[in-house]
């Protein structure tokens, strides 16, 4: 051994070293590879003895491994020359002995673990599976809509499209309905339209694969794709753009060719796509309650508590358990013996969490309201509630105690209206049900009007649509065309404002017994838009009066993306299912027909006659309307003529006739640029108008100053 501060070789070992690295330098500048050069004569034997022939590269005996690296040794291998030989191998792992005072773990050898890497995309698919699964469980628009923003990750929308109708298709109708519902109120708002596309194209080029677990898979994706089109959140023309990105022997070119022929090229086809998953997302209030009231009345006498819980699950509606509860009590109060099975039920269905506490609050809250009318058929109604009912529920823990003390209250407040608020509410409900069997709107205007309680008429409004929410469709285009003839006859602007207030103010309380409420009442605000019972910016002055992120004011929102939608008139006229609101549309084409057939040589008798024949006596004031526009465009004032008769034998009441006046008016600005002298003719007309009484005499050209400034 050398001097300790010679280091650890001695000098031959230096010497064999200096070798080895010549050899290196030398192996490395080789024009080929000392592998490619032992693979070229792998037929030359070489001598395993201690010292290598040294004639040639090809005799040499080169300890290498085929891993590239030079001068190491075999493993266990004694060395050789060119080689650091076995005494520095560091291949092994005997030489770290982690008890050594230098031991340095450090030097162990690395090893690589494995991990997942997290997949974005992967865990979106995730989070939207149980978004949806939430939506289908309680039916909830806004709410997906917000979950959905709420993700951020826009890009992946087309995947969402395309999980929302692989879980609808392999569910029920009432799913694949919620799915198609839940789509059109994204389109454009949550998700874009290129969006939308995408995400069909997935399917479709997922169909394949959608037949093994859905044997008709074809027919229904099919029917998504009918849907899509007639709900306009796709375009006609997809279906021959995905034709062309698909196998022509692929289920998805199938898929597109059932939706031609066997839905798109019906006869009222649009009809029958929309219906034919029911066309509801729910069943109707009627028969939720129909089947609460059944299950009760079967579990007072099965006593089954385990199988009534199951039912009320079924029911598939857990925002609607204060019906269940109210229902309940009230059947306690009807059948004395069968209260301690039901309060047995109601304390089962809120320990196991099937109704919440709010829904069991709620439903209370509504039988405390409604104890007044209950005592008619049951006198001991009050007594039961408050001294039995009540207290059983609170000492079995499952009815807040502070429920007595806020229903008192509550009370209190509801001795609520004037004696004569309450006379007019029952006497609009009167009238309104009488209007429902007949449909005179003229009777109707001459009711309210006997009542002489205009400062009431927003309270009219409210009870109009809340009892036509409840309704059928039928009921609910009949409250449309009414509420548009009472804003031309009797209603103002304000009325209508206020009356849509109230309305969104409760909406709240209506949603427990309208499933649906929401989405019914931004309908009938987005119908009044189009049919001009109100301007957009009263939805504004809506909001303005709404607590702020209030339900209502969803609502509002809500009506908002329903007008700004593609075709959005002709949608919202037939959103309760065509009816007048086509009517209307048809009376526009006729009014229009038959003035320019006048225009042209008609005679005054005929096109008054023909006015009269559309039995459209509310909508006189389009006749009006167009009547004026077309005498701008003519520059010919034959129009003012056929006015003049129809104001003179009463045809076209003054009130429709300033209504028509007004909408004018309030389109001055769209009309100049059709017609430079849109505002010095109106005024001439105005002028004209006035001279001859066919006007309110608070009637101006101007609405205001800041309007004319505007």
């Amino acid at each position: 051994m050398a001097n300790s501060n010679e280091g650890f070789l001695t000098e031959g070992q230096r010497e064999l070293l200096k070798i080895a690295t010549e050899n290196a330098e030398i192996l490395s500048s080789s024009p080929k590879s000392p592998t490619s050069l032992l693979s070229d004569n792998s037929n030359i034997k070489v001598s395993t003895g201690a010292k290598a022939p040294t004639v040639g590269f090809a005799s040499r005996h080169v300890r290498r491994s085929h891993s590239g690296k030079l001068g190491r040794a075999k493993k266990e291998g004694g060395g050789g020359k060119g080689t650091w030989g076995k005494l520095l191998d560091t291949d092994g792992e005997s030489h770290l002995d982690r008890n050594d005072p230098n031991y340095d773990s450090g030097e162990e050898p690395y090893q690589l673990v494995g991990s997942a890497i997290s997949d974005p995309l992967d865990d979106y698919k995730k989070a939207v599976a149980g978004l949806i699964d939430e939506y289908f469980s309680t039916g909830d628009v806004q709410v997906a809509a917000t979950d959905l923003k709420d993700l951020g990750t826009s890009e992946y929308h087309p995947y969402f499209v395309k999980r929302l109708v692989s879980m609808a298709m392999d569910r029920h109708d009432k799913e694949k309905e919620m799915a198609s519902v839940l789509l059109s109120a994204l389109y454009a708002d949550v998700i874009s339209s290129v969006h939308i596309s995408q995400g069909f194209v997935l399917l479709l080029e997922a169909a394949d694969d959608l037949v093994v677990d859905i044997l008709d898979a074809v027919d229904v994706l099919a029917l998504f794709v009918a849907r899509a089109v007639v709900d306009d959140i796709l375009p006609p023309a997809f279906l021959s753009r995905a034709k062309k990105v698909l196998p022509e022997s692929s289920k998805g070119v199938q898929v597109i060719q059932t939706a031609e022929k066997s839905y798109l090229s019906a006869p009222h086809h649009a009809e029958f796509v929309e219906k034919r998953w029911g066309g509801s997302t729910h069943v109707t209030v009627e028969e939720v309650k129909k089947k609460i009231s059944v299950l009760l009345r079967e579990y007072v006498g099965s006593g089954d508590t385990a199988e009534a819980c199951r039912c009320i699950r079924d029911l598939g509606v857990p925002f609607f358990h204060h019906e269940v509860v109210k229902r309940a009590l009230t059947l306690a109060m009807e059948i004395q013996t069968g209260e301690p099975r039901i309060m047995n039920l109601l304390k089962e269905a809120a320990e196991e969490g099937l109704v919440s506490s709010s829904q069991m609050v709620k439903g209370f809250g509504r039988l405390s309201e409604a104890l007044d009318d209950l005592s008619l058929d049951i006198p001991s109604a009050k007594v039961l509630f408050f001294e039995s009912l009540v207290p059983k529920a609170i000492s079995g823990g499952w009815l807040d105690s502070s429920f007595l003390k806020s229903s008192g209250e509550n009370g209190d407040a509801k001795g609520e209206d004037s004696e004569k608020v309450r006379h007019f509410k029952e006497e609009a409900v009167t009238i309104i049900h009488e209007y429902f069997h007949s449909d005179d709107i003229p009777e109707l205007i001459h009711s309210l009007e006997e009542l002489a309680a205009p400062e009431f008429y927003p309270v009219f409004l409210k009870k109009l649509i809340t009892l036509a929410m409840d309704r059928k469709n039928r009921e609910k285009e009949m409250a449309s065309v009414l509420l548009s003839a009472l804003h031309t006859e009797i209603f103002s602007s304000e009325d209508i404002v206020s009356g849509f207030v109230l309305l969104l103010e409760t909406a709240e309380d209506t949603a427990l017994d309208i499933l649906d409420a929401s989405n019914e009442l931004a309908l009938f605000l987005a119908r009044a838009v189009i049919d001009d019972v109100l301007v957009p910016l009263n939805l504004e002055e809506i909001t303005s009066k709404l607590p702020p992120n209030c339900s209502g004011a969803e609502t509002v929102h809500m009506a908002r993306s329903l007008i700004g939608a593609r075709h959005a008139g002709e949608r919202l006229l037939r959103c309760w299912g065509g009816g007048t609101g086509w009517a209307v549309e048809d009376a526009k084409d006729k009014i229009t027909k038959l003035l320019e057939e006048y225009e042209s040589g008609g005679v005054v008798a005929e096109a008054c006659q023909c006015i009269r024949d559309l039995g459209m006596p509310f909508f006189n004031h389009e006749v009006v309307k167009k009547a004026l526009v077309m005498a701008m465009e003519k520059k010919n004032d034959r129009m003012l003529n056929l006015l003049q008769e129809c104001s003179g034998e009463g045809l076209i009441t003054t009130n429709q006739m300033t209504k028509g006046f007004t909408r004018i008016r309030d389109a001055l600005d769209d009309l100049a640029l059709d017609i430079p002298n849109a505002e010095e003719k109106f005024g001439f007309y105005v002028e004209h108008a006035k001279k001859n009484g066919w006007l309110l005499p608070s009637f101006t050209a101007y609405a205001s100053p800041d309007m004319v400034a505007a």
